[in-house]
């Protein structure tokens, strides 16, 4: 294939750039302000350093226009809350004394006010704080994080091009404040949101901007009539300004549908789109709206999520048939690059043929350049590129690495009685109850407890040598012999060994699996400081042995109260992973849920009596469009009670999602047949407790009364009006006591004293029930 030159040379760009830097200097810089031993001076330059660092590597990708306020200290989200002056009432006193406190005290709360509620950004692992907007909102443009970000890149001799949050998402993302009417709308806002984005805009241009890019992520789902029309008055609005750049609206993660010719009918200078995976229908969509004649498009054709070596020539072959709809069409990733770790030549503990296969932001932007310049003067021009990637695609093809014959065989196997419990709940809760004796209102925890600095040093001393596995494993004996105490003191119902030894929830079970690769140096943000290494699954999927039971059993010999069995879910172990893209998500799900139906066995074989199997990403895969969800909820329902569904009546199997919006899978959630399910709700007002009441959920649930994502102790009162509005949902023999996930974050001052109010709130509210 030779694909012709452009009419006019096509440009390389990133729409965002990882934020963490190669050591996660940004995360260090962070977390040291919080504690008191960084500065905000100190902060900011080593944030301004972080920035010019990632746009010179872009700039010598080959990258021609770099984005510039993609960057953020905690969140991009909250960064459009301050541009917009979208500041909640109980924060704009510590926002007025000290910016940069209050930014964070948005994020993570104080001791007395709470922070915003965090949630997933669409179907990623990534937490963005969710906007609190109400009738009596007002906004007013700041503008300063981008001026700044924006002199900075021009000083450098850069093109660079803002990205903002569009208004619309913008608006979408956000929910009614409290005491808001309970119909309120915050896309009602729009007409008053418009002025400030104005306002923004024609900053930009007078600083020397020539484009900006507006983010509309949120119009690649179902949206409605009026949705639609508020995204057609606002590009209306806006592409009708004077005094503004040339605007660039931005949609990833999926299809367009019914909104791309809304967007297209604009009068904007451009549109960029995603061209990857589902989106691959934007191309039929942009044909059939008529193209961009005479505009600019940018082709999203490097997929920005995982981190697989692209196809070239097929990629070029897209961008070719691209060419004939639209005025300019430049090259970029399919979303921001925030999504992948930074540099996969760092991976030097990789097997050497599996290097070539991979592409994290460093490769991907060499992928981007030369497809540019194949597009700009031929294929010709960048032959040996394209030759070297055909090699690493059929490398990865022919593998032995990528194949097990025995997986296939036992998954092809799976009849459905395999995932079916052989006894209904009402047998199966009786007998647990016989086995358990729990009181009413039963407290636990999600699963760990705090990875201290110790837990870290010794996992580091391992590495290093200076300690061998003897000596490892007695520190990690320790830690679970102070867990157990601990929870035995404090009067916790269920135990839990606290996964001192646990790195990731995911890569720690990767790390014991076949077809799994761990990267040491490969860190994605998760949310705010918390950075995680996906781990890559790049084969057929086993298990070669016991992965948790002689912990879990270590911990069971140190106490009578029974200690949970802590596994991740098949559905999380593919979300929070690279995942392959040579077979259906479903079949690699299915490999997951047999290995872990394995340990499973394993544990109850051992005694385990409550066994949970986590889901927390089983919403965050949710597909944005809701024609396609069915296909994924049959297979992803089917792969957890693939796992869990082997065991006795008397074996109690929990589950636990987090910081998602449930009310969209509460169907799913009651089809998993967990026994038990503890979910996030403190940050959402006990939301989940009324979503489950609403759909007659029969089961047991432990809406979460801590929010662990926030330095804050809950005291014992606040607790238990907590557990009380809980009982207004879910009936007291139903209601379990738990925090909204994991301790892991946390320091042990906090999470004693809060499990300490805890239990003590439990105690409370058994004592009126009572009564």
């Amino acid at each position: 294939m030779t694909t012709k030159p452009a009419a006019a040379a096509a440009r390389a760009t990133v729409y965002g750039y990882p934020r963490q830097g190669a050591d996660r200097e940004l995360k260090k810089a962070v977390e040291g302000y919080w504690k008191g031993r960084v500065t905000a001076a100190e902060l900011r330059r080593t944030a301004a350093e972080l920035r010019r660092a990632n746009w010179r590597q872009l700039s010598e990708a080959g990258i021609d226009e770099v984005p510039t306020g993609d960057f953020s200290l905690y969140d991009h989200v909250l960064d459009t809350s301050v541009m917009v002056g979208a500041i909640p009432a109980r924060h704009r006193a510590a926002v007025e004394a000290d910016p940069l406190d209050g930014y964070f005290a948005m994020a993570r709360g104080t001791q007395d006010v709470a922070p915003l509620e965090m949630t997933k950004w669409f179907d990623t692992n990534y937490h963005y704080l969710v906007p609190e907007l109400g009738p009596d909102t007002v906004f007013a443009p700041d503008p300063a994080k981008q001026l700044v970000e924006l002199a900075e890149a021009l000083a450098q001799g850069l093109t660079p091009r803002p990205v903002l949050v569009g208004p619309v998402t913008y608006l979408l993302l956000a929910k009614p404040a409290p005491g808001a009417p309970a119909d309120f709308e915050p896309l009602s806002l729009l007409d008053r949101l418009l002025p400030v984005y104005a306002a923004v805009l024609a900053g930009l241009r007078a600083a020397g901007a020539e484009w900006v890019q507006l983010d509309e992520p949120a119009l690649v789902q179902d949206r409605d009539a009026a949705e639609l029309d508020a995204a057609a008055r606002a590009y209306r609005a806006l592409g009708s300004l004077t005094d503004r750049p040339k605007l660039l609206v931005a949609s990833y993660f999926d299809r367009l549908g019914e909104a791309l010719p809304v967007l297209a009918e604009a009068p904007v200078e451009g549109l960029a789109l995603d061209f990857t995976g589902p989106a691959a229908g934007n191309l039929d969509g942009l044909a059939a709206a008529g193209g961009l004649p005479g505009r600019r498009l940018v082709a999203g054709v490097v997929d920005g999520r995982n981190i697989w070596t692209a196809d070239l020539r097929k990629a070029l072959a897209t961008l070719g048939t691209l060419l004939g709809l639209a005025g300019q069409v430049d090259v970029a990733a399919s979303c921001s690059l925030l999504h992948v770790p930074l540099d996969a030549a760092a991976e030097t503990g990789l097997d050497p043929q599996v290097l070539p296969w991979l592409a994290f932001a460093r490769q991907k932007t060499a992928e981007i350049a030369t497809l540019a310049a194949g597009l700009s003067r031929g294929t010709e021009a960048v032959a040996d590129e394209l030759a070297a990637n055909r090699a690493a695609l059929d490398s990865r093809a022919a593998s032995p690495l990528t194949r097990d014959p025995a997986v296939r065989e036992r998954a092809a196997a799976v009849t459905a009685a395999d995932a079916r419990r052989a006894q209904p709940y009402d047998e199966r809760t009786t007998a647990q109850r016989a086995r358990l004796r729990l009181p009413l209102l039963p407290t636990t925890t999600i699963g760990s407890f705090p990875q201290t600095g110790e837990l870290r040093t010794a996992r580091a001393d391992l590495r290093a040598g200076r300690i061998d596995t003897a000596g490892y494993e007695e520190r990690m004996r320790d830690a679970v012999r102070e867990v157990i105490a601990f929870q035995e003191k404090t009067g916790l119902d269920v135990l839990v060994h606290g996964e001192p030894e646990r790195n990731d929830m995911v890569q720690y079970f990767a790390e014991q699996l076949t077809g799994y690769l761990a990267t040491r140096h490969g860190w994605v943000q998760s949310y705010g400081t918390r950075y995680v290494r996906p781990p890559i699954l790049a084969g057929d999927i086993s298990r070669p042995g016991p992965m948790t039971v002689r912990w879990t059993s270590y911990a069971q010999s140190l106490t009578d109260r029974p200690v949970k069995g802590m596994l991740t879910g098949p559905v999380t172990m593919l979300a929070w992973s690279f995942v392959r893209d040579d077979q259906p998500l479903g079949d690699t799900a299915r490999q997951v849920a047999l290995a872990l139906r394995d340990e499973v066995a394993d544990l109850e074989a051992a005694g385990t009596a409550v066994i949970q199997v986590d889901e927390p990403a089983l919403r965050e895969t949710l597909p944005l469009r809701a024609a396609d969800r069915p296909a994924y909820l049959a297979w992803a329902t089917e792969a957890f009670r693939i796992t869990t569904a082997g065991v006795r009546a008397d074996t109690q199997v929990h589950t636990h999602m987090c910081y998602a919006e449930f009310g969209d899978i509460v169907q799913a959630i009651d089809d998993l047949d967990a026994d038990v399910i503890s979910l996030e709700a403190a940050r959402s007002h006990m939301q989940v407790a009324r979503e489950l009441a609403a759909h007659g959920y029969p089961r047991e649930a432990g809406p979460g009364v801590y929010d662990i994502h926030s330095p804050r102790v809950p005291g014992a009162d606040e607790a238990a009006r907590m557990l009380r509005t809980g009982l207004k949902a879910i009936p007291a023999e139903r209601l379990w006591v738990n925090p909204d996930c994991g301790l892991k974050t946390r320091g042990w001052p906090e999470t004693r004293a809060s499990l300490e109010n805890l239990v003590a709130a439990a105690r409370t509210v058994r004592a009126e029930l009572d009564a």
